[in-house]
């Protein structure tokens, strides 16, 4: 019997990581949880790489989980998250098998695997209201007074910089007595890919979502009456396709800075997991080239 609760794999954009963890799922018979904080969203399907036909495996519809939850508009966070991930996972494991949670969004990940004590901190609109005409450049100042800025994507832009320093104001006024949810027993593959073959597979993948209509998506949640700021909220691809459907960047410009942009967020992913193998968590690391055969036995290797 595995001493592990979970099995967790995770790794850099581009890297292979969802279609391992559904070859595994369908080697061991179990499900997945996704760890992607975008993938919750109905209709952003292109641009947050759900790859829905990955989760078929020889003619088999692997079953997961915390994906197409929430309209495109809303804003999950991430206290909603660790909820949503312990009622999936402790279904799974009541099925008598063993979850598989996979993405790359480390924050996610390692709220779970550690058991973070986190707060739903509700909106407050007078400090809303005070920051609202504030540059990004001065909201960030504000930020990292409050805390060491490891998590940059809450600076991507003045609405995530305003929603930070509202969590962080709330979190100084109400100090955290417990952790909800345990720490968890798990097993963490990292997929590993060199970085020029990363840069090469982000480039042609951004080329190929735009080929298959990544345009058309942003626009159709627009028509749909979710407003630009709420898409930009999301960043990346939604963020810079809208600037181009608002026509604030031409083509190119979108296309070269998105471009610029998912290299950093990459980068900005890999410096997350480093930072979580110094805070604890065991990365298993396994090369993304090894066939998937090999990776698997290695799981199982591991899991022994």
């Amino acid at each position: 019997m595995s001493k592990y609760e979970l099995i967790t794999i995770t790794g850099p954009t581009a890297s292979g990581k969802t279609s391992f963890a559904c070859h595994l799922a369908r080697h061991l018979d179990t499900e997945i949880i996704s760890g992607d904080s975008r993938q919750v969203y109905r209709s952003m399907d292109i641009g947050t790489g759900k790859d829905l036909s990955d989760y078929i495996v020889n003619g088999r519809q692997i079953p997961y989980h915390l994906i197409d939850i929430r309209e495109a508009g809303d804003k999950y966070n991430i206290f909603e998250y660790q909820h949503d991930f312990h009622e999936a996972f402790t279904g799974i494991s009541k099925r008598g098998k063993l979850p598989i949670l996979c993405g790359g969004s480390g924050l996610y990940i390692e709220s779970v695997l550690r058991g973070y004590s986190l707060v739903n901190v509700p909106e407050n609109k007078e400090l809303r209201a005070r920051y609202e005409d504030c540059p990004l450049e001065e909201l960030t100042k504000i930020l990292a007074s409050y805390k060491p800025l490891h998590n940059t994507t809450d600076v991507d832009t003045a609405q995530r910089a305003i929603r930070a320093i509202e969590i962080e104001e709330y979190k100084k006024q109400h100090p955290l007595e417990q952790n909800e949810f345990p720490p968890l027993s798990s097993l963490v593959i990292g997929v590993n890919i060199d970085r020029e073959l990363r840069r090469k597979k982000i480039s042609e993948r951004l080329k190929a979502r735009l080929d298959e209509g990544m345009i058309d998506e942003v626009q159709a949640i627009l028509d749909k009456g979710v407003s630009p700021e709420d898409l930009i909220y999301y960043g990346l691809e939604y963020k810079f396709v809208t600037l181009y459907l608002q026509k604030e960047l031409t083509y190119q410009e979108m296309y070269s800075q998105l471009e610029i942009a998912i290299h950093q967020f990459a980068k900005r992913q890999m410096t997350w997991f480093r930072g979580m193998e110094k805070r604890g968590v065991h990365i298993h690391w396994l090369d993304a080239l090894l066939p998937v055969e090999e990776k698997i036995s290695r799981v199982e290797e591991l899991l022994k």
